[in-house]
């Protein structure tokens, strides 16, 4: 059942992945935020305030297309992760001898006023989540009424071959479940929000050696599944990881070694909230202005 989703991310492993994870925006995601921002062109609303959240391991390159797409609209830049926060305002403060400083929307940073946003643009950021509801609603706070939602995270069939070499030597799983593209749909619904659509790809990385491998894999993320190993591994595992690495994933052809990675693409509008009357009614001024200005 979607009420039950993520199964197997522990909270605790989540927040310290969250409070330590490298200031680089690995490779992988700013492909996938180049080829999200392509699915732009789909729709026809222009914003004219929107949101990039979590930036810094989201995608900084992309923060730049999204700058030349919609150069008249204001942004707001929230990183979440306290570490990264300067990362962002470094990398994403124009420079006040450029141009663009004063040429464009301006920029600004820390969480978005409730009802302000447009847009809310969020990459690779629900997989490493523990309480994907607790996000929707922030990300419901920040929106306008018909204003939407962008994301993209991992799907269920994402490294799978490393999987099946773990099950293979009865290893713990390498990796916390991911969750599958519909149980997000009718999350998004139970959220408050309308239409959402949903997609997928699916991506193969090949490698040289399988320190290589590891080695991006630690950038991209952690292990958060609670049943993990719960000690450090010692160097005889490492080299029968690395053996079955090499043994089981090579190309017979190359001898690439090669990953795969679901893409799950979301899109949805924040829908006018359903607004239940009684006898006596009380609404919130952020509700009522929101109700006002809807299309509705």
């Amino acid at each position: 059942m979607a009420s039950e989703l993520p199964p197997t991310i522990d909270p605790v492993a989540a927040a310290f992945w969250r409070a330590r994870a490298p200031a680089v925006s690995p490779w992988l995601h700013e492909e996938v935020a180049r080829r999200m921002e392509q699915r732009l062109d789909w729709l026809r609303q222009t914003p004219s305030a929107w949101c990039h959240w979590d930036p810094v391991r989201g995608g900084l390159a992309a923060h730049a297309l999204l700058r030349e797409r919609y150069p008249d609209a204001r942004c707001t830049v929230y990183e979440t992760a306290a570490h990264l926060q300067s990362r962002a305002l470094e990398a994403l403060s124009p420079a006040w001898w450029r141009g663009e400083r004063w040429g464009r929307a301006a920029v600004t940073f820390g969480a978005p006023e409730p009802g302000s946003m447009q847009m809310l643009w969020a990459n690779m950021v629900l997989h490493h989540t523990a309480d994907p509801r607790a996000l929707f609603a922030d990300w419901q706070r920040a929106l306008d009424v018909d204003g939407h939602v962008m994301f993209s995270c991992f799907g269920p069939d994402t490294l799978r071959e490393l999987r099946a070499v773990y099950a293979q030597h009865g290893w713990p799983a390498p990796s916390h479940a991911f969750t599958d593209m519909h149980d997000w749909g009718d999350m998004l619904i139970d959220a408050g929000f309308a239409e959402p659509v949903m997609d997928m790809e699916r991506i193969t990385l090949t490698f040289a050696s399988p320190q290589r491998l590891l080695q991006e894999l630690r950038e991209l993320g952690a292990n958060l599944h609670p049943a993990r190993f719960p000690a450090l591994r010692g160097r005889r595992w490492r080299d029968a990881l690395h053996a079955a690495l090499a043994r089981d994933l090579a190309d017979p052809q190359d001898g690439q070694l090669s990953l795969s990675f679901e893409i799950v693409y979301g899109h949805a509008f924040k829908a006018m909230p359903r607004v239940q009357v009684a006898a006596h009614s009380a609404f919130s001024l952020t509700k009522m202005r929101s109700m006002l200005r809807s299309k509705k």
